[in-house]
């Protein structure tokens, strides 16, 4: 089987500036919720069996306590972060899993998922639903790779180097230096990512760079004036590590029969109804009518 792992944050500020504006009955903003479940519907429709979804329930989380500059909601439009808590009660009562993300992120919850059904042996390949940077730490050859549905490209082990000139498990060193204006850490000064590429791409990580910058392959140029910014910096390098580093102990799920989809709960209907959607309810009924069975 393959597990399906879909990063909903992402999902949910995509269709907020990609779909036209659509209220609810009470007059609340929901066309962005519609988005994500007619996208995650299509999924189940193309094959998909078993999948989750993460969530950034609220934007902060562990790292807003080690770095004081890391991304929080401010400056989110009110009417996209209001769809959070309505995207995760839909989805749940559609019948697909939902993880909702406090102390952890919704990334965090998707490399513990990845790295925990990639030990399940009946577990043929695990796709990582997501374009986000991030999550290509947890890509493993070809078992663990990354989808950008929107693209449609899938990214393997080989794809990763590919893009970034650094093994997967270097991912997190190559961000730390090179910063990540999304999530708030601006990096090593000096460094970009041809930089980071040629210098990783040698050494795997921060603690494997030769302090001693004579030392430094020579394809590696600038390696003086890399190395001294480095090593004077090297604290805060060390510390961006840490927030590029994603968590696999969140818990998710005990067996990944759990996230095997069948059919959606009672209530969807009266939210589908709610959200003026009552062509999702019956594409929903309708799936879980051609899935029915063990």
């Amino acid at each position: 089987m393959q597990i399906h792992l879909t990063d909903g944050t992402y999902e949910l500020f995509r269709h907020y500036y990609a779909v036209p504006s659509a209220v609810d009955r009470d007059g609340h903003e929901v066309g962005a919720v519609r988005g994500v479940l007619r996208s995650l519907l299509a999924m189940i429709r193309a094959g998909a069996t078993h999948l989750a979804v993460a969530t950034d329930h609220v934007i902060e989380s562990f790292r807003n306590d080690l770095w004081a500059g890391y991304k929080t909601g401010d400056g989110v439009d009110p009417k996209l972060l209001a769809q959070f808590p309505l995207l995760e009660e839909v989805l749940s009562a559609a019948g697909i899993v939902v993880w909702p993300m406090v102390y952890y992120e919704a990334d965090d919850a998707l490399a513990s998922a990845a790295a925990k059904a990639a030990l399940d042996p009946s577990v043929k390949q695990v796709l990582i639903c997501t374009p986000d940077k991030d999550l290509s730490q947890c890509v493993v050859g070809t078992r663990i790779v990354q989808l950008d549905r929107r693209r449609e490209i899938l990214r393997d082990e080989a794809g990763v180097e590919a893009k970034f000139g650094v093994k997967p498990q270097s991912i997190p060193d190559y961000l730390a230096v090179v910063g990540d204006s999304a999530d708030g850490y601006p990096g090593v000064a000096g460094w970009g990512p041809k930089a980071a590429s040629l210098t990783f791409s040698r050494y795997a990580h921060l603690e494997d760079v030769p302090k001693d910058w004579r030392e430094w392959h020579p394809s590696i140029r600038r390696a003086q004036r890399l190395s001294e910014s480095l090593f004077a910096a090297w604290n805060d390098a060390v510390l961006f590590r840490t927030l590029a580093t994603l968590r696999l102990d969140v818990p998710v799920f005990a067996s990944v029969d759990e996230l095997r989809w069948r059919e959606p709960r009672p209530e969807f209907e009266k939210m589908c109804g709610r959200m003026d959607a009552a062509d999702l309810f019956g594409r929903v009924s309708r799936l879980a009518g051609n899935r029915s069975g063990p």
